[in-house]
């Protein structure tokens, strides 16, 4: 089985890396400026480094491509890429700081999976998982531009899971809560203890909780799951 991995040099990319590698995958660890976060993810688990900016439509068909020739050929597709911004209101938001999240954490997605779906078509099979965000689910204070790009992918998410059963892919999303990620690095640790208390597990998540969600969902055993969203949250949007 073979999977690319966008976003797989940190977080819970780099997390799914390891556990595709552990449970018997070939694995392509898709990175756009990580280099070295990359290379030696790569020596560390034998997953074959590509490079390629997701939000570049260019650039993102031949990440695509690199993987296919790599492995010869796609089972999965984990859209893992993504960035956020600094937690703000709406007005302080430029556009140019709009189209960076957009161009990542939504667009990315369409041009990538658009790259990987006509392999997927001719070989009648193949397994997409999208990572969203609970607060694409539930929308974020302060953090609108994320929040927006992540309820995109859950519709784009449930439409493709539509547009592409005929064909035997399935196409499934995972919205992780509060993860223990760089991403969420920033938040001082009075914060982290609200979201922790505010979860009902009462702490936050690991990014190799997010990727057994992740890896369920593109493996065989999910084979009759498809265009549904799982939250791994520790029950916070309860």
């Amino acid at each position: 089985m073979n999977v690319l991995v966008t976003g797989g040099s940190q977080g819970i990319g780099a997390a799914a890396v390891r556990l595709f590698v552990q449970e018997g995958w070939r694995v392509a660890l898709g990175y756009r400026s990580s280099r070295q976060e990359a290379l030696e993810l790569a020596q560390e688990t034998g997953a074959v480094p590509v490079q390629g900016d997701v939000s570049d439509p260019a650039q993102a068909r031949g990440l695509v491509a690199q993987a296919e020739e790599a492995l010869d050929g796609l089972d999965a597709l984990v859209c893992c890429a993504g960035v956020a911004l600094p937690i703000q209101l709406l007005t302080d938001t430029t556009d140019e700081q709009w189209r960076q999240v957009m161009g990542t954490d939504l667009d990315g997605v369409f041009y990538t999976v658009r790259a990987a779906i006509p392999g997927m078509v001719r070989r009648q099979s193949g397994s997409i998982v999208t990572v969203s965000s609970i607060w694409g689910v539930s929308g974020a204070s302060c953090e609108a531009p994320y929040s927006a790009a992540k309820a995109g992918v859950i519709g784009l998410t449930k439409a493709l899971a539509q547009e592409l059963g005929p064909s035997h892919i399935r196409v499934n999303c995972v919205a992780p809560g509060v993860i223990d990620t760089r991403m969420n690095g920033a938040l001082d640790a009075a914060a982290r203890q609200e979201l922790a208390d505010s979860t009902p597990l009462g702490c936050l998540g690991t990014p190799e909780e997010a990727a057994q969600a992740i890896c369920f969902l593109a493996s065989p055993r999910a084979s009759f799951i498809t265009g549904q969203v799982l939250q791994a949250d520790g029950g916070i949007l309860l």
